[in-house]
This record gives structure tokens, sequence and C-alpha cells, in this order.
């Protein structure tokens, strides 16, 4: 995956990224709308000449928004109420205990976490700094990207109810991972944090929503500014992780236009070798995690492999070098290196296990 942003700001993530003024040319949201635009007309000027070659591309395409338009803006409009009334010392609070609660509280705040895999990357580094264990960071990093409540709106809107398998899947690999880091932890085995001293033991936060519910005005001008705040932080996450969804709904597209089913049938099907193949092809693709669900989508519908298409997902997280080398260079060597080796056998399995089952 691409380069995550916002690491080296204290305090800050890829919402507040995001939020810095750039040139046009450097709005990545722009570039892909623009390269749509730019699409459209080679199909239009190719079709008067009788070359339709991109008809069956932008038809995928269109399928694929269709799917995907409402569950992804009320995911976004659910991002933006996090981002505008959840606050971020909340997550802060509750992840620096070592014990089992320690890395429970660590996925369910995952569920919070507004943000693409890239932003979790900021996120979770600034949490580490913050006071958060190890293996709570590790396990917030695994569980946000497809454990938060935008992408699992989103992962309903594509596969329906089997969508929840992939919730469930991801918390359960988290919180096992969780597990092992603190028992890799107890033995000395993983680095340490050396920036827990900093935690403020007096923050409650039950204190801290009482005071907020007794202390809200409910006058129409701050109901006005709080919604006009949800629209932004609903805007900011939309230019965040919309390029990515478009990226990967045009691979995807393009793989259901261009590429035979028996291609993707003879590699990816639902046997050992075909699971192998794609944990090799999700370590290899450059795409956000939001980006990978129409392509996963698209894995699941020509091969009928349920299990391929969720170590696709996951298998992109647990394996990206990006991951891995920020955990490296500002946890430690030992817990990037644990995080494939830990992760890696439980998707494998957990995707055999449902080719047998679905």
């Amino acid at each position: 995956m691409g380069r995550a942003c916002g690491v080296e700001h204290d305090g800050e993530c890829c919402h507040v990224c995001s939020r810095e003024s750039k040139r046009w040319y450097e709005e990545r949201l722009l570039l892909v709308a623009l390269g749509l635009i730019a699409l459209y007309a080679a199909h239009i000027v190719l079709d008067k000449f009788g070359a339709s070659v991109l008809g069956s591309l932008l038809s995928s395409f269109h399928d694929y928004v269709g799917i995907i338009w409402l569950p992804m803006t009320v995911g976004l409009l659910v991002g933006g109420l996090i981002d505008r009334f959840v606050p971020r010392e909340y997550v802060w609070r509750l992840l620096a205990r070592h014990d089992k609660r320690n890395v429970i509280y660590s996925v369910g705040l995952g569920f919070l976490a507004s943000a693409c895999s890239h932003g979790i990357l900021a996120i979770s580094m600034e949490l580490y700094r913050k006071g958060a264990s190890t293996p709570a960071v590790i396990a917030f990093l695994l569980a946000s990207p497809w454990a938060s409540l935008p992408i699992t709106i989103l992962l309903l809107g594509l596969f329906g109810l089997k969508g929840l398998i992939f919730l469930i899947s991801a918390i359960a690999i988290a919180v096992i991972t969780g597990l092992l880091y603190q028992a890799l932890d107890r033995a000395g085995l993983v680095e340490c944090n050396a920036h827990q001293g900093n935690i403020e033991d007096n923050f409650s936060i039950l204190v801290d929503i009482r005071a907020r519910w007794r202390g809200y005005d409910l006058s129409a001008g701050n109901v006005f500014r709080d919604l006009v705040g949800v629209l932004k932080g609903s805007w900011e996450l939309t230019r965040m992780i919309l390029w990515w969804i478009v990226i990967g709904m045009l691979i995807a597209a393009a793989i259901r236009a261009y590429v035979p089913g028996e291609i993707l049938m003879n590699y990816m099907g639902p046997t050992l070798p075909g699971l192998l193949a794609t944990l090799i092809f999700a370590t290899v693709i450059e795409v956000c995690s939001e980006g990978t669900a129409p392509l996963a989508l698209e894995i699941y519908g020509q091969t009928g492999a349920f299990g391929n298409a969720l170590v696709f997902l996951m298998a992109g997280v647990a394996t990206d070098y990006t991951e891995i080398g920020l955990i490296w260079s500002n946890i430690g060597k030992k817990a990037a290196l644990w995080l494939p080796i830990l992760t890696i056998p439980q998707i494998v399995f957990v995707g055999y296990f449902l080719n047998m089952i679905l």
C-alpha cells in the first residue's frame, strides 16, 4: 500500500493531512475524477470509429457504482459523525493496560476508527506515542481496516449478509493476534512502549461524557455547526478514501471485462494453491483497504471462493510493507517481524475453512 501520512506530527493523523493545502494537481480525488472524464471521452471517440474496446469496462464500472454508492454514502456520513463526536482521548485512555481487556478495547475502538488503512497506520503510531501498549496497537491496526463501522457498511453493501463474515473474522484474528503479542510481551520477545509514562491516569471517559452531555447547547446555531462539522468530517474522509475505491472499482471492472473467468478459477480457485496465489496477489497489489473490497467481490464472483476473497482482503493488511516498515521504525523490528508470522497462518486457515463450508 502507499505511504502513510502524518505519523511525524504529534497529535495528527491522515484526517489532518488531508486538510493541508494542496496544489490542484496534488489532489488525488480530483486527478481520479479527471481520469474518469478522460476515460469516458476516449470511449466516445473510439466508439465513433467502431472500436468499442472500453464499453465492457465502463459497463462493469457502472455496475459497481450501482452496488456501492448507497453503503458508501452511509459509511462516509457515519465516519463524519465519529470524527465530530468521538474524542481521540477516549481511544488513548483505554489502550495502555496490559490485560486481556486491553485487546478487546483495542478491537472495539477500532470499530470507531473511520479511516482507511493508510489513516489507520498514522493513528496507530500516534496511539503508540500516546502510551498504548504494543499488543493494543497491533490489535487496533489489524481490526480497524475491516472491522470499522463505515467499512462494515460497505462490505454489507457488496456481499450482503456474508459481509458480516469479514467483520467476525477480522475481529477474531485481531483478538487472537493481540493476545499472542501479550504473551510475547511478557516473554520479552517484543519491544515495550517507552512512552507509557505520559498517560493521564485521572482522565475518566464517563465523567467526560456526562460533562459534554450536560454542557451541550441544543440551540439551532450549535446544532447547525455540528451538522456542518459532520459534513466536513465526511468530506475529509471522502477525500482520503474515495479515490482508492474508484481505483479498486476500475481494476475490478477491468478484470471482469478482459480477464476470462477460467484464468481466475485456475489460479485463484478454492484450493490451497489458489489461496496461496491469492495471498501473493494481495501482498503485491498497491490498493488501499477500501479499494480492495470491489476486487475481492470480483474474485468471489468469478471463482466462487469466498475464502479467497477473505484472504485477499485481510492479507493485504497483514503483509503490507508500509505497515511492517512503520512498526519496525516506530515500535521495533521484533514487533514488525512477528506480524506476518502470526497473522498469515490464521488468515490462510480461515480462508481454507470458509472455502470448505461455503
